[in-house]
């Protein structure tokens, strides 16, 4: 099992930036990626960034040059700076992490974390 906790939501006008952080415990070997997910009232969840074992990263298109993700193995901990803030941003951010073991794939969430900007 891995546990994740989110932590770094919070409210912030348009234009401003927020760092949410996760920080990952439990049995954490095996972890191919770790990504943010984030789901907006009425709509599905979507990816919005992950980073692979390699340290490779991947964004959506939304989101490409304002936020950026990074991972600190040493403290099992993945972060997401988010910049320049739209209120469409405005959502209930997941942490996810994500093992392939035998081709089987197992995913991991945390309990979100609220990022609501204000226009």
């Amino acid at each position: 099992q891995v546990q994740l906790v989110e932590s770094g939501g919070g409210l912030v006008q348009a234009g401003g930036s927020l760092r949410l952080s996760c920080a990952a415990s439990g049995i954490i070997v095996s972890i191919n990626a770790m990504n943010w997910y984030r789901q907006a009232p009425g709509k599905q969840r979507e990816l919005v960034a992950g980073v692979i074992l390699g340290g490779s990263t991947n964004y959506a298109d939304s989101v490409k040059g304002r936020f950026t993700i990074s991972r600190d193995d040493a403290k099992n901990t993945v972060h997401l700076q988010m910049n320049s803030l739209k209120p469409e941003d405005t959502a209930v951010y997941y942490c996810n992490a994500r093992k392939v073991i035998l081709r089987q794939t197992y995913d991991y969430w945390g309990q979100g974390t609220q990022v609501t900007v204000s226009s």
